[in-house]
């Protein structure tokens, strides 16, 4: 992702001075040229938001080929209106004439052909949304009537919302057949690497990551705000950050050509927020006609009605127009319009709001009042607004120990509300305060959001030690050892913390409510599920409404998903997700998302299940709680592997890696995310290789937990698959007899499955079916269709494998039919080839071949028709040592010596 940011001399070729990023998409436009050179016509379309560097990305593409040949042009926006405007500038057809795309196509590809004959050519259109529909029409039809020919066609063109273009226009973009490049904005350590090489500033972290999401990323306005801004801006996190100087000067001629009354419903809208309220607005600018005045701010694209609201509620088109107009108020005028809007809005936090921004000095009696409106939203559990207020607090207390008092509860507020990468800006400042039990505990709570466990556990040791008599330290250190214990998914130590926890915290208060609220979670670890139910009755009876009460619904939807009521959890777990909407937590948000896309998953809505991801993918980037990663992923890679997408699969495994010590809710579905990949593969091997960190774990404790971790089949199936035969049999006897114990039906019917994988492959038949029909019937009336689906596949295997073809024909059907509704790719193919494999061939002429087993007359097929010991051992879901075993003994059987000699031997199969 590079993009050019700044003037002056480059290096080799014309390469601009300061330049970062980028390098993905050169590749692509690399690689676009060179398929064009090998004589294949390409058409790129080169997307991006207006100031992230297309334009700057063609140049340093032709710097360093100035030999190419290039026809270019740029498309106008005063000139859309014109049909065949560009198209005439781009060389070739006559100046004036008939309104016909057809035509000029014709003669464009005449021309480009004749060009392209000798020397590659390539054909750049910058700024194509502004073009002209029929030119860009022209250009798609000479690009058709060139099957041949070396020709590079790039168009580069803005996306956004308020990109201004012909319908026409964008319609013909859509549709154009070709590549298309996205042009990404800029990362947080690329904005620091901008910083340093354009303006030459050392960009702290914390101001980095809050500079590229006020600026998107986009390196035009990162440029202008890093280059007009005074250094000494950089240095505090809470820094507040400026608009582009561009937009700074555009939205300031706006005012300035604005009437009194519009300009003053602007300023007074701007001081409200972000989506003001018009009524609020008009009544804080002293507006007698406020319809007019927001009629001349939207024409002068200053104010717009927010959209779905009418007129009754506003919003600033743009990101940085807002910030521009309340940049230009005076001191005075800024200090007096929030004033005036403390007495206007109704909503309590908002009033405390301006009341802090018209206070420029340190005020006691405000701060005050800002730590009682905290106590009270933290009792309610929204931690936002908790943050916000305890921020405030710090930056207006007149004594140095308040500021760092409240900054510490504002940090430990703020990850609490999911909002981490705040949390994380902040931490500098509270790593530069005393060690102390409150520090620590604060610092441990990040860690363990940010899925930092060693770090974690120092924290909360020394945090334990120190903290003296104090019982509501004592209580917030408990109930981080409880969020500890349940990322370690160690339901002993979280039952063991919670007892702690509510023993030294206040009734009512936010340490013991939210530690009613997981402790259910630490019975189901232990077994004890009956107890983990109760304690979540009483956890939504005591907070029956608010962000507690979301708490606690999404932790009763984990339960009751492990416990087979996969529709009950999902109505929990909706609930859960809708609860931010009252002020819930984007933490438990996340969790909802994870939990509720395995609940999709397991219900057989998997293109619900991918929606659920995509929406945590979002809140995973706004929140940077690493804690959860690899659980968003989890689900994403598997259902991509089951429907054969392997490079998107491969994309989820990679972005949820977590390391072996990591906690165990981030290697637990980050190894299970590998697994499943490797099992849509058939690399039986690496699924073994992927979950031995787990089967060798000691003690397991909670991992073995019927419901929660669903691996144990998966593991079991490979060792099976691989012939390790003994080593999956000790493995499973335990698991059977806990299950038994529990009663769990969804557990049993997965390790019934392989018991009956095992018995097959020991040749044991009829015990190898009975364990089928029993894993069968405890899935009777679940709603779990992959389950029942993977049951008859490995029935309907073994069965063919002993030679009932008809009733493994039968078996393997109902498979099919229920991996297609759910879209599982590889699946349904391979119930394909078994179903192909059993159906009987011509007959053998060579009477030797009556002395082969059923197994070894497939392996032998297979291998007679070209296939390697590898592809044969993915075909039949074998291990590449039992294929070569059965080869070895089909060789003595015939008397072979070769796979040619075993080729001619071996007649192929009709079937």
């Amino acid at each position: 992702m590079s993009r050019r940011v700044g003037d002056g001399a480059g290096g080799d070729g014309g390469e601009p001075a300061h330049v970062v990023g980028q390098e993905a998409e050169s590749a692509r436009l690399e690689a676009a040229l060179a398929d064009a050179v090998a004589g294949t016509p390409v058409v790129v379309v080169l997307e991006g938001v207006p100031g992230v560097g297309k334009t700057t990305l063609l140049r340093r593409f032709l710097a360093r080929r100035p030999a190419l040949a290039t026809v270019q042009a740029e498309g106008l926006a005063w000139e859309s209106g014109r049909p065949g405007a560009l198209v005439r500038r781009l060389g070739g057809l006559p100046s004036e004439g008939p309104v016909d795309p057809g035509a000029w196509g014709e003669a464009l590809a005449a021309c480009w052909r004749a060009r392209a004959a000798e020397d590659p050519l390539a054909v750049l259109i910058d700024d194509a949304h502004a073009a002209d529909p029929a030119s860009l029409q022209a250009v798609a039809s000479a690009v058709v009537r060139m099957a041949e020919g070396r020709l590079l066609v790039v168009l580069a063109a803005r996306t956004g919302p308020d990109t201004p273009a012909h319908p026409d226009t964008r319609d013909v973009l859509d549709r154009l057949p070709g590549r298309r490049i996205r042009v990404a904005p800029l990362t947080s350590e690329q904005t620091r690497l901008l910083a340093a090489r354009a303006a030459g500033i050392d960009l702290p972290i914390p101001v980095a990551r809050r500079l590229r999401e006020h600026t998107g990323g986009v390196a035009r306005y990162l440029l202008e705000i890093l280059r007009d801004s005074p250094p000494m801006r950089w240095s505090d996190w809470q820094t507040r950050l400026p608009a582009p100087t561009s937009v700074q000067q555009r939205v300031e001629a706006a005012l300035d050509a604005a009437s009194p009354s519009a300009r003053a419903l602007v300023e007074a809208a701007a001081v409200l927020g972000n989506t003001p309220i018009l009524a609020e607005a008009a009544e804080l600018g002293g507006i007698a006609d406020p319809i007019a005045a927001l009629d001349e701010a939207f024409a002068a694209g200053l104010l717009s009605p927010a959209a779905g609201h009418g007129l009754d509620t506003l919003t600033f088109p743009g990101r940085f127009v807002r910030g521009a107009v309340h940049a230009t108020l005076a001191p005075a005028r800024r200090h007096d319009l929030h004033q005036r809007a403390a007495a206007v809005v109704r909503d309590e936090t908002e009033r405390l709001r301006h009341r802090v921004e018209a206070t420029p000095l340190p005020d006691a009696a405000l701060a005050d009042e800002l730590l009682d409106l905290a106590r009270r939203k933290a009792d309610e559990g929204a931690w936002a607004v908790v943050a916000g207020a305890l921020i405030d607090a710090s930056r207006i207390s007149p004594s140095r120990a308040d500021r760092e008092d409240r900054l510490l509860q504002a940090v430990d507020a703020l990850a609490g509300a999911g909002l981490l990468g705040q949390a994380v800006d902040a931490l500098s400042d509270v790593e530069a305060l005393p060690p102390g039990a409150r520090r620590d505990a604060v610092l441990a709570y990040v860690a363990i959001q940010r899925g930092r466990r060693a770090e974690a556990t120092s924290y909360l040791d020394g945090a334990w030690r120190s903290r003296g008599t104090d019982r509501a330290t004592a209580a917030r250190i408990c109930q981080r050892q409880v969020l500890h214990a349940l990322a370690d998914w160690d339901g002993a130590q979280l039952v063991r913390w919670a007892g702690r926890a509510i023993e030294h915290a206040d009734p009512g208060s936010p340490a013991a409510v939210e530690t009613r609220a997981i402790v259910g979670l630490g019975y189901a670890a232990q077994g004890e599920i009956e107890e983990a139910f109760t304690a979540y009755r009483a956890a939504t009876r005591e907070s029956p409404a608010g962000p507690q009460h979301q708490r606690a619904r999404m932790g009763l939807g984990w339960l009751l998903l492990a416990q087979d009521e996969p529709e009950a959890a999902r109505r929990e777990l909706e609930y859960a997700v809708a609860g931010v909407g009252q002020g819930g937590s984007n933490r438990i948000l996340l969790w909802a998302l994870c939990w509720l896309a395995r609940t999709r998953f397991a219900l057989g809505d998997w293109s619900g299940a991918l929606q659920n991801v995509d929406q945590a993918r979002l809140l995973l980037g706004a929140t940077d709680l690493e804690l959860l990663r690899p659980l968003v992923h989890w689900t994403g890679a598997q259902v991509h592997a089951l429907r054969g997408d392997a490079e998107e699969a491969a994309r989820h495994v990679e972005l949820g890696t977590a390391a072996e010590h990591d906690y165990l809710v981030m290697t637990v579905p980050a190894l299970l995310a590998r697994a499943h990949v490797a099992e849509a593969a058939s690399d039986y091997d690496a699924v073994v290789r992927h979950l031995a960190p787990l089967a060798t774990r000691t003690p397991r404790g909670g991992l073995d937990e019927p419901g929660f971790w669903a691996w144990h089949d998966l593991y079991a199936n490979a060792l099976v698959v691989t012939d390790r035969l003994g080593e999956a049999d000790e493995f499973l006897r335990p698991l059977e007899e806990l299950v038994r114990r529990r009663g769990h039906r969804s557990a049993a019917a997965r390790l019934g499955y392989v018991r009956g994988r095992l018995l097959g492959a020991r040749g044991d038949t009829a015990a190898a079916e009975e364990a089928f029909v029993a894993a069968r019937a405890r899935l009777e009336g679940l709603p779990l269709p992959y389950e029942k689906a993977r049951v008859d596949f490995a029935h309907g295997m073994i069965l063919r494998r002993a030679g009932r073809r008809r009733d493994a024909a039968t078996v393997l059907a109902t498979a099919r039919q229920r991996f297609a509704a759910l879209g599982a790719r590889v699946y349904m193919e391979r119930c394909d080839r078994e179903l192909k494999t059993g159906r009987p061939g011509s007959r053998l002429h060579d009477n030797d071949l009556d002395a082969l087993t059923e197994q070894e007359r497939t392996v032998a097929g297979l291998v007679a028709g070209g296939m390697t010991n590898k592809e044969v051992a993915a075909e039949m879901l074998l291990s590449v040592k039992t294929v070569q075993f059965h080869l070895t003994r089909t060789y003595a059987k015939l008397g072979v010596r070769s796979r040619s000699e075993l080729a001619a031997h071996f007649p192929r199969s009709t079937g």
